[in-house]
C-alpha cells in the first residue's frame, strides 16, 4: 500500500507536479500520424493537463504548440495550415513548428513585433505511425534505440485507445504477470487469430497459450533490474521436464514491452491526458514478416469510435458483461478482446485508486519494485540530478534488439540460457537488422 501523500506523488501529473516533471523528461506519444490527414493536418491534443495543437506543416515537419493564440486567445485548433506553419483565423498571426511567430499581417509594414512573440512549443519526431514529443526542460535526448522505433514501417502497426483512469493504473496492469491466468482466461481453447494476443501457440506449436494460462495459474515471477528499467520473468511448470516462460519488460517510466506471438511484440505506452484520464498507445512490431495493417486495423476499428478513439464497449454499457458468457466462455463475461478486460480492471477502481486500501502480495513484486523506483526517481529529478534510465545501447551488435520479450516453452534445466539465446538469434535474423551486425 501507499500513503495518501505517496499516492498523490505518483499519480498527479498536472501543473508542474513532481511526477509530471519526471514523465516529461522522456519522449511521449502525442498523436497517431493517421489523425493528421492530408485533408486536415492539425488536431487538438491534451497531454499532462495541457491543451495543445499538433500539426504537420507543408514540408512534413511536426509541431506541438499551445492551443491558445498569444494575441487574444483564439483556438489555434481551427488554424489554417499555410505559409510554413499554422495561421490563426482571427487576425492571421502565423506560427511555425518551433513556436516562432512568422507573420502578423495587421501590423505596420516593417514591424518587428513578431520577433518578440514565441508560443509554447515542444519538439516532435515521428516513428512508425506515432508522433512523439519531448516536454521536458533543456535539449531533447535522442529516442531510445529499441526494436519498435528501429523497425521499418512495413513491419509495424500503431493504434491507441482512451481510458478513464490515471496513467499509473494503466501502467501497473502491464507489470502484473499473474492476472493473465484469470482476467484473460478463456474457458475453451481457440485457434490462433492474426494480430490478437493470447490466441496462439506457445513455442513451436507445443501448447495453446490460453490453455497454459488457464491450467497453470500459479506462476513463479522473478524481477531483473536492467539499464532501461526492469524485466519480468514469469515461469509455469508444465511437467518435470518442461517449463513455460513469458518475459515482459517495463521501459521506465511508462512503456511496457510484451510478447504477442512468436513473431510479434507489443510496445505500449500509457500517457497521461490529465490526472484522471490517459491514452494507451500500442506499436506492434513483427520480426519475420511484414505486418498486415489492413487486418489489424479492421480488428480495432470495429471496437472503437472515430475520430476520438473511444472504446465502444465501456463502463456505460457495463463493458459488455454477459453472465451466460461468463459461465460458459470467458472468465470475465466481457467478450474476447483483452483490451476490454484490461479497461475494466483499471477503470473499475475509480479514476485514481486509493492505494491505502490495497493489500499487495508476492505476485505483485513487479508493482512493488516499480513504485519504489518511481518514487526514488521523482526525488532524484526534483533534487536536480540526471534523469534515470536514459539509455542508448553502446553495443553496435545489439542496436535495434530489445528489450527482449518472449512467450515459449523450454526445458526446465536450461530455460534461463535458452530463452535469451533463442530470442537474440531470432532478432538478429530480422529483416531490418543488418546481416553485418549478426
Amino acid at each position: 500500500m501507499l500513503s495518501s501523500e505517496q499516492n498523490k506523488l505518483v499519480t498527479e501529473v498536472e501543473n508542474g507536479s513532481p511526477c509530471g516533471q519526471l514523465l516529461r523528461n522522456y519522449w511521449q506519444p502525442a498523436a497517431l500520424t493517421e489523425e493528421l490527414t492530408s485533408f486536415r493536418a492539425a488536431k487538438a491534443v491534451r497531454i499532462f493537463g495541457e491543451d495543445l495543437v499538433v500539426f504537420r506543416d507543408e514540408e512534413g515537419n511536426y509541431g506541438l504548440i499551445d492551443r491558445a493564440c498569444p494575441h487574444r486567445g483564439a483556438d489555434l485548433c481551427y488554424g489554417r495550415l499555410e505559409d510554413g506553419g499554422i495561421r490563426c483565423p482571427f487576425h492571421g498571426w502565423l506560427f511555425d513548428v518551433g513556436g516562432r511567430c512568422l507573420d502578423q499581417p495587421a501590423e505596420p509594414e516593417g514591424s518587428k513585433f513578431n520577433t518578440k512573440i514565441k508560443i509554447k512549443a515542444y519538439p516532435c519526431v515521428e516513428r512508425n505511425g506515432i508522433i512523439f514529443t519531448y516536454m521536458g526542460e533543456g535539449p531533447a535526448p535522442s529516442l531510445p534505440e529499441i526494436d519498435c522505433l528501429q523497425a521499418p514501417d512495413a513491419h509495424s502497426f500503431a493504434f491507441k485507445g482512451y481510458l478513464e483512469c490515471n496513467w499509473l493504473q494503466a501502467t501497473e496492469v502491464g507489470i502484473d504477470p499473474s492476472h493473465a491466468s484469470y482476467l484473460h482466461r478463456y474457458l475453451e481453447d481457440h485457434d490462433p487469430e492474426y494480430g490478437l494476443q493470447f490466441a496462439g501457440k506457445s513455442g513451436e506449436g507445443v501448447l495453446n497459450v490460453t490453455a497454459v494460462l488457464r491450467e497453470y495459474n500459479r506462476p513463479t515471477i522473478e524481477i531483473e533490474n536492467t539499464e532501461f528499467g526492469m524485466r519480468l520473468l514469469t515461469t509455469r511448470d508444465i511437467d518435470k521436464d518442461t517449463m513455460h516462460v513469458r518475459v515482459t519488460n517495463l521501459v521506465f517510466p511508462n512503456l511496457i514491452v510484451i510478447p504477442m506471438t512468436n513473431d510479434m511484440v507489443i510496445s505500449q505506452w500509457h500517457v497521461p491526458i490529465d490526472d484522471t484520464h490517459s491514452w494507451w498507445y500500442a506499436m506492434f512490431t513483427s520480426y519475420e514478416k511484414e505486418v498486415d495493417k489492413e487486418i489489424m486495423g479492421e480488428q480495432r476499428r470495429d471496437l472503437y469510435t472515430f475520430p476520438d478513439y473511444r472504446p465502444k464497449i465501456n463502463k456505460t454499457n457495463n463493458y459488455g458483461y454477459d453472465p451466460e458468457e461468463q459461465r460458459t466462455k470467458t472468465y470475465t463475461g466481457m467478450g474476447m478482446d483483452i483490451n476490454v478486460h484490461d479497461q475494466w480492471a483499471v477503470e473499475s477502481p475509480g479514476a485514481i485508486f486509493n492505494r491505502e486500501n490495497e493489500h499487495l502480495g508476492a505476485a505483485d513484486k513487479g508493482i512493488i519494485r516499480f513504485r519504489k523506483v518511481l518514487i526514488k526517481s521523482i526525488a532524484e529529478v526534483m533534487e536536480g540530478n540526471p534523469t534515470p534510465f536514459m539509455f542508448n545501447s553502446d553495443n553496435e551488435d545489439l542496436k535495434g534488439i530489445g528489450p527482449v520479450a518472449i512467450d515459449t516453452t523450454t526445458p526446465r534445466n536450461s530455460w534461463k540460457e535458452d530463452w535469451q539465446s533463442f530470442e537474440l538469434d531470432r532478432r538478429r535474423s530480422a529483416a531490418w537488422i543488418s546481416k553485418e551486425t549478426s
